[in-house]
């Protein structure tokens, strides 16, 4: 799927004189229809990437297979997709290794899920935890399309991810857990008992009220290092000639990761010193920050967050499914 000639089924990206890229999954007797003209995919199949083709009308593309980057921004969707640079740094961060065992809940449109199965490898695994039936169902056409086949060490599950893991993985057997959720301080006691010690435990939440949160429940928990957190933004610079400058837009933010570390059995986190001397925030700065954080709904509605219909999800499912199929059958020939 990643070399070689191209082939029927698989997805390639054309791009033209301005810069604007589509891609498109090649079949026998296809045809790419703009209003520039007409594209037929036979030009393509049996060629290798990198060529640079015409269509009927003259203009002409430059065709590449896409990289994981530009497929995870262009594959079907229901949930917002976690970004490429938020994927890297999460890779980093949580130190996902060849063979590593990972959690992660939950699943969205499973972006992240392809980047995580790649860094496992074939000797990893990654079990993956989701609410909703018709994300999980986008999450496996997308990662089939990607793969070519259902990833040998990939399983996923449907439920609440802070409980279901609990009857599927034994205690302390789990190396890495990643969480992309509203609520990730649920889970907190299932992540308590299945991580290992020494594991470590990322979560990817967008607004600092949820940040703030989740700290805070990890540090009153005492079972894990001091949580370290951070965000990142990406600008691209625009290169022409000596007009060499940053880019007018950029990818600024989009989330933030949390990180911490079990510490073994009952040992609690030493105290860290610190430069000053940090006061306890008073009832009136409490309520005034978030109100009755335990009666707080967090929801797609209060923190404003993209509401993503069954009806446009199952949409996005079945479009996920056909491009899986064909890129399987590209993978069984």
């Amino acid at each position: 799927m990643r070399k070689g000639r191209l082939k029927p089924g698989q997805r390639v990206q054309l791009t033209d004189y301005k810069g604007r890229k589509s891609t498109i999954t090649l079949a026998e007797g296809g045809e790419w229809h703009t209003h520039q003209g007409v594209l037929r995919h036979d030009e393509l199949i049996g060629q290798t990437e990198g060529i640079v083709v015409a269509n009927d009308a003259g203009y002409q593309y430059q065709v590449l297979r896409p990289l994981l980057n530009d497929f995870v921004l262009s594959m079907p969707r229901g949930a917002t997709v976690v970004y490429p640079k938020d994927s890297a740094q999460i890779i980093q961060v949580a130190d996902i290794f060849p063979g590593a065992h990972v959690l992660e809940a939950g699943v969205g449109s499973g972006a992240l899920s392809i980047s995580l199965l790649r860094a496992v490898g074939d000797t990893g695994s990654l079990h993956s935890y989701e609410l909703r039936e018709e994300f999980a169902e986008i999450a496996r056409g997308n990662v089939e399309a990607f793969f070519g086949q259902q990833h040998p060490g990939w399983e996923i599950h449907l439920g609440d991810a802070g409980t279901t893991p609990l009857e599927i993985e034994q205690p302390q057997t789990v190396d890495r857990v990643v969480l992309d959720m509203l609520a990730p301080w649920d889970c907190l006691n299932m992540v308590k008992t299945v991580l290992a010690p020494g594991g470590v435990w990322v979560s990817y939440v967008a607004t600092v009220t949820q940040l703030s949160r989740l700290a805070e429940a990890i540090r009153d928990s005492e079972g894990f290092t001091e949580p370290e957190a951070h965000e990142t933004m990406l600008r691209t610079w625009h290169l022409d000639g000596l007009a060499v400058r940053p880019d007018h837009r950029m990818v600024a933010h989009t989330g933030f990761l949390l990180a911490t570390r079990r510490l073994a059995g009952d040992h609690r986190p030493l105290q860290l010193k610190k430069r000053e001397k940090v006061s306890e925030p008073s009832a009136e700065d409490k309520a005034a920050w978030g109100g009755n954080q335990e009666d707080a709904v967090w929801d797609e509605e209060s923190l404003k967050t993209r509401v993503v219909s069954k009806k446009k999800a199952r949409r996005a499912a079945a479009n996920a499914q056909t491009i899986a199929d064909k890129a399987k059958g590209v993978s069984q020939e």
